[in-house]
């Protein structure tokens, strides 16, 4: 996600394998959101599902289509 780029209430982001951290995750609010302090930063696991709901905004984070996460040990 690039860092101007507002994601409204519900909205889906789509992203790349590589955007997810090393666990397959991510966080929500992100700073890239405008209003990234709305509500707790909680972390959304991605790695199994391919996708994962925020439960404080809706906002769905998805891989893209064709993107898989694999854990690298």
């Amino acid at each position: 996600m690039s860092e101007n780029h507002q994601v409204p209430k519900g909205a889906v982001v789509e992203l790349l394998a590589s955007q997810l951290n090393s666990h397959g995750g991510v966080f929500c609010p992100n700073p890239s959101m405008a209003l990234w302090s709305s509500h707790p930063r909680v972390y959304l696991g991605l790695s199994e599902s391919g996708q994962a709901r925020c439960p404080y905004c809706s906002t769905m984070y998805k891989l893209k289509d064709g993107e898989h996460f694999s854990v690298h040990h």
